[in-house]
Order: structure tokens, then sequence, then C-alpha cells
């Protein structure tokens, strides 16, 4: 039997087809990346308890509202499948930090080491904080991606920024509800759970509508057609 001759493809329409089949993983990788390390950075930061115009706030408060554009960002580019799945990936990784941080924090220190009770008193897990903040951000995460998608469907040619404003419109005070009260229920009077819910919602609506023009930054993709 004859071998079959194949014509070569031009030069330049190989270069052009391996950058596009480079272009999703490329996106996956800094698009999901970066969500998880927000996540992940603003639960450190919640360690901390700060004071921002009079108002008690964690620090987390700061970076973690990004996180919901990044899951818009994720959500746009490769699919409300791929969204999903970073949530709940973010949320395992959430897990494991803790349970890490738990173990590290159980090991005998050198006695030569002066930072053990404050690296435990610091680092060691709240576990009912821990499971509270968890929660909080995987159904407020998950709700997120369910009214980004259903806006989109319903209304394809609005700006693209009232898909950020609206998802967190729900979702970040879903999110704020459920952690303070998750954590902090009959451990504070209710009147301060009220006052630190407020303040959660006020910073990560500042740091929302600073965040609306980053929907821009990637391409809609073909698997959020």
């Amino acid at each position: 039997m004859g071998r079959r001759s194949e014509t070569p493809a031009p030069a330049g329409t190989i270069g052009k087809e391996r950058r596009l089949a480079s272009e999703p993983g490329t996106a996956a990788v800094v698009l999901i990346g970066s969500y998880i390390a927000a996540q992940i950075m603003s639960d450190i930061g919640s360690l901390k308890i700060t004071t921002i115009l009079g108002l008690a706030m964690d620090a987390g408060t700061f970076i973690y509202p990004i996180t919901f554009t990044l899951r818009d960002l994720v959500h746009k580019r490769l699919g409300r499948r791929a969204a999903r799945e970073a949530v709940l990936l973010a949320g395992a990784l959430n897990v494991f930090m803790a349970l890490y941080l738990q173990l590290v924090a159980q090991t005998a220190p050198d006695p030569t080491w002066p930072l053990n009770e404050a690296f435990v008193a610091v680092l060691g897990p709240v576990w009912r904080i821990v499971v509270a903040s968890i929660i909080a951000e995987v159904v407020g995460e998950l709700l997120d991606g369910e009214i980004y998608h259903l806006w989109t469907a319903r209304f394809p040619g609005a700006p693209q920024w009232t898909r950020v404003l609206v998802s967190n419109a729900v979702s970040v005070p879903l999110d704020s509800l459920v952690f303070c009260w998750g954590a902090f229920a009959f451990t504070m009077p209710s009147a301060t759970v009220w006052a630190i819910v407020g303040s959660n919602i006020l910073m990560k609506a500042a740091v929302t509508l600073l965040s609306l023009p980053g929907i821009y930054l990637v391409k809609q993709g073909d698997a959020a057609q």
C-alpha cells in the first residue's frame, strides 16, 4: 500500500496553532492560581483584626472581595464548570492549610527558638472560625457563579462590569452574614456581630467597585459561551 502524502502546513500556521493551543492552559494557570492565592492570603490576613475609619474588621477583608472578581474572570474565560471546580479546590486547600498549621503548632519547638507561643497564638487555627470562613467562602462564591451565569444569559448585551456588580451585590452580603454569625454567634453580643457584618459589607463593597474594570482583563472563552 502506498503511503498517503500530506501537504505540510505553512510555518506561520504551525506557530499560530501552537499559540492557540497554549492559551487556555496559560489562562487556567494564571486565573485559577491567582484566585486560590488570593483566597489563602485573605484567610491568613484575617488573623489580624484592624480598624479602618473607626470600623473593626479582619485584615483579610482588604483582599477577599477580589476573589469574587477573580472567580468571575475564571468563569468568563474558562467556563462555569471550571469556576465551580476552582471554588471547591480553594475550599479544600484552605482546609489543608488549617490542618497543616494545626500540625505545625503542635510540634515541639527548638529550645532556642523564642517565638513558639506567638506562632501558636496567631497561626494555630480556631476551628469554629475556620469552618465558618470556609463554608462562607464556598457558599458565597458558588452563589456568585450562579448569579453571574443567570445575568449573562438573561442580559448578554449588558456591559460586562454589570456581571460583577450584580453577582457581588448578592454574594458578598451573604458571605459576610454566614461567616460573622457562624464564627461569632453566642460568643459576642448580637449588636457587635451586626457591627462586624456591616463593616465587612462596606469594605467589600468598596473593593468590589474598584475591581469592576478587572472583568475586561480577559477575553470571553469558548467554554463560557
